[in-house]
């Protein structure tokens, strides 16, 4: 059953690649065709990216409401961005290549969500609304001292930080892309290699030490994996607040399964069709400049407040 949806959803996504690559497309193909290439590669990425992160944190949180942006990881960044801008200075961060940027902004990204991430699942347990009251904190103290920090910079450098502090997909370089893209491949390959074990981590920390499975050891490095999709994502594009609890919700739905073999694929392929197929309306058919973010934002917000106020842990 759950072969033929995911055999629906990958052809449902290669008519929404199909459709991206060549509907409106006019002029010169050899470059029209590569630079839409560039874009959807960098959209199945990120796709890829925040839905398998999202999936592991939910597993390891044993809760299908969290996710690292709504535990402050996106407050995380804008805070890391910020204060980078602030020690280098706008044109110094400026003037690094993409490349540097993009490792400064993952080295960092990935210390502090390793620290952030790990602070909390050992402070809050498994009691979700703690959680999420221990999150909401730590994203208000990022944000005052992220404001603190816009207040004091140069207005120039100010801009700097306004022009990468959302999403955005068509400035990604290809060699950067390449970058990132060995990146992810390898963490979702460990994550994919662990499915088997994910399967009982998610039974409980008693359950999987009497399978044994030490709950200790997987959760180090499901939070290494997750802090290496994470960071590399938000560092290549920018945040994206409500993606992954979006997508991964409407996964859950297609697909109800606990086994990872099949939600993380089906998360995948969900959050793909999502990006690409939200970007084709967008763009295409609505010929609308509205950033896909804030649609993505919206009715993700919508499906977390309908998931926490339903409270269901699961």
């Amino acid at each position: 059953m759950f072969g033929r949806r995911l055999l629906l959803l990958t052809l449902g996504l290669c008519l929404c690649i199909a459709l991206y690559l060549v509907w409106g497309a006019r002029g010169n193909w050899g470059f029209v065709l590569p630079f839409r290439a560039n874009k959807l590669a960098a959209m199945l990425l990120v796709a890829l990216s925040v839905s398998s992160a999202t999936v592991l944190f939910q597993t390891i949180t044993r809760n299908s409401i969290l996710t690292p942006s709504v535990m402050g990881f996106d407050a995380l960044y804008l805070l890391t961005l910020t204060a980078l801008i602030f020690v280098l200075g706008g044109q110094s961060f400026m003037q690094l290549p993409a490349i540097g940027q993009f490792l400064v902004n993952t080295v960092l990204m990935m210390g502090a969500a390793l620290a952030l991430f790990g602070t909390l699942l050992r402070r809050g347990g498994s009691d979700l609304f703690r959680m999420i009251l221990t999150g909401i904190i730590f994203a208000g103290l990022f944000r005052s001292v992220t404001s603190f920090l816009q207040r004091i910079i140069d207005p120039n450098e100010f801009m700097v930080v306004q022009a990468n502090s959302f999403a955005r997909f068509a400035r990604v370089e290809l060699p950067l892309l390449a970058l990132a893209g060995a990146l992810t491949l390898a963490a979702l390959g460990a994550a994919w290699h662990m499915r088997h074990r994910l399967d009982v981590l998610a039974l409980g920390e008693q359950t999987a030490i009497s399978l044994g499975e030490s709950p200790r050891r997987g959760l180090f490095q499901v939070l290494i994996l997750v802090s290496v999709l994470v960071s590399v994502s938000t560092a290549l594009v920018g945040p994206m607040a409500f993606l992954g609890l979006l997508v991964v919700s409407v996964a859950r739905q297609i697909t109800p399964t606990v086994s990872h073999a099949v939600l993380l694929p089906s998360a995948g392929l969900v959050s793909a069709i999502t990006l690409v197929g939200g970007q084709l309306v967008l763009e295409r058919a609505l010929q609308s400049s509205t950033p896909l973010v804030v649609v993505v934002d919206v009715l993700g917000g919508l499906v977390f407040l309908t998931l926490l106020l339903r409270r269901t842990p699961r």
